[in-house]
């Protein structure tokens, strides 16, 4: 992407101030966006975004600059800037730069800028004909097609040199179900770290009818109750409460400040005995995976949790220098214009020994998270809400009547030692997650789980 010589020379003028590292990342990425509503496409953006960032680390400090303007002299001027921003004694002499060549584990078969515009329509108009055509309370169906092909390469005063490809498909299908004064909405965004060939993958009229399916339910439930209930949060989507309570916790980002409930914790048991979570960046063209992270490390397999012991945290760069813990490959960032930090990938609470069907039959009054919304959480103490987008009554051992309207209501910590069953049914969903290094791909996962009690917010 860049010359040999103006890397290096970059490189060189970052560490002009006795900095103790320096890295250069540049990036140039497609992105292609569909949006379509009111039975018609509303926008068709297509478009190409480049630049380059220059980080620097004065002991635990990191200093960071970014531009759009690849010129060797605009790449010079924000290597000055960053290296005037602090001072040490650490002036490096020379820097060996030898190219790294990385084995691409997430092969892509059709490459997502070389589809006609038409057969991408197509898919969409399935989508959106087999929502509509599942009831009449169906009012607005919004659908958004997605794809990126990123170019990335790192370089660091370590002597790294390394380039990557990253392809990233993805559909989101919002269902809108009203009777005339009230709506609920039914959503899912299968997405895949592939090219095209992931859309021919996807059963359109399936996608467009489930979706409706939940939006429908939930208008015509009844509002569902408050208090403490033990629940069964289902697979997939249902991930995303550990991805927000206890996930972020789990990165050196929060780790290092303190900002962690489970800073100080390694192995130590925070979890119920039978739980083990996985952050995992290997997983073949999963959403959340990659060959390399943004600071140029192989992506690994990382255990966070076994059989309810912490084993690791989430570990990037500067959080390694901070805690001491080895990288995870785990640093990552939205494009050139964030410094990369600690992030998940694909994190999912694995497969456990216990059978759906008994833990619905264990309760005899409780709640079934079909379906888990948006929510929001405090990482420093691990509080959280979570809205349950398709919500069930468990009566007597079976699943009764829908109701909407359900929050959870929760600690993160807490949660994971109220865990008493996990199913074996594992699946992930797609999601954008947002911090302070922008919003990244990842994916969200576990079987069925049982928690003996929550707190539960409903309207009756």
């Amino acid at each position: 992407m860049l010359n040999r010589n103006i890397i290096e020379k970059v490189i060189d003028k970052a560490l002009s101030n006795g900095a103790d590292f320096a890295e250069l990342f540049v990036e140039s990425t497609f992105n292609s966006s569909i949006a379509f509503n009111d039975n018609k496409t509303k926008q068709n953006i297509v478009g190409n975004d480049y630049g380059a960032g220059v980080r620097v680390f004065y002991g635990h400090t990191a200093i960071y600059a970014y531009t759009n303007d690849l010129s060797e002299e605009a790449l010079l001027t924000a290597a000055d800037a960053v290296s005037k921003a602090a001072r040490g004694g650490n002036i490096i002499a020379s820097i060996d730069l030898t190219k790294k060549e990385i084995t691409n584990i997430h092969p892509i078969e059709i490459p997502n800028n070389k589809i006609a515009k038409k057969d991408k329509i197509d898919l969409i108009r399935k989508i959106n004909e087999a929502s509509r055509g599942y009831s009449d309370q169906i009012s607005q169906v919004d659908i958004r097609f997605i794809e990126k092909n990123q170019h990335v390469m790192i370089a660091n005063s370590e002597g790294l040199l390394v380039e990557d490809d990253r392809n990233y498909s993805r559909v989101y299908v919002s269902s809108i179900a009203s009777n005339g004064t009230e709506k609920q909405v039914g959503g899912e965004g299968p997405g895949r770290f592939a090219g095209y060939e992931f859309f021919k993958t996807i059963d359109p009229v399936k996608l467009g009818k489930d979706t409706a399916r939940v939006a429908v339910t939930m208008l015509n439930a009844d509002y569902a109750p408050s208090g403490k209930f033990p629940v069964v949060i289902d697979n997939g989507f249902g991930g995303v409460i550990f991805h927000e309570a206890c996930g972020h916790s789990l990165e050196t980002t929060a780790v290092a400040k303190g900002a962690s409930v489970f800073a100080g914790k390694m192995g130590e048991q925070i979890a119920y005995k039978g739980l083990t979570a996985i952050d995992d960046g290997t997983m073949p063209n999963e959403w959340g995976s990659e060959n390399i992270d943004d600071e140029g490390m192989e992506t690994q397999k990382t255990v966070l949790i076994e059989n309810g012991i912490l084993k690791s945290y989430m570990v990037d760069k500067m959080g390694s220098l901070k805690t001491g813990y080895a990288r995870t490959g785990s640093g990552r960032r939205q494009s050139y214009k964030f410094a990369p930090t600690s992030r998940m990938r694909n994190t999912y609470i694995a497969n456990g020994n216990d059978k759906f069907d008994d833990m619905i039959a264990s309760i005899d009054e409780g709640i079934y998270a079909a379906k888990m919304g948006g929510g929001s959480v405090s990482p420093g103490t691990g509080n959280f809400n979570f809205a349950v987008g398709e919500g069930y009554i468990i009566r007597n051992g079976k699943i009764a009547e829908p109701v909407r309207g359900a929050t959870l209501i929760g600690n993160g910590a807490d949660a994971l030692l109220k865990i008493s069953m996990i199913s074996n049914n594992m699946e992930m969903a797609q999601g954008m997650c947002g911090s302070s290094s922008g919003s990244i791909p990842t994916n969200v996962g576990q079987p069925a789980i049982k928690i003996d009690e929550i707190i539960v917010g409903g309207r009756n």
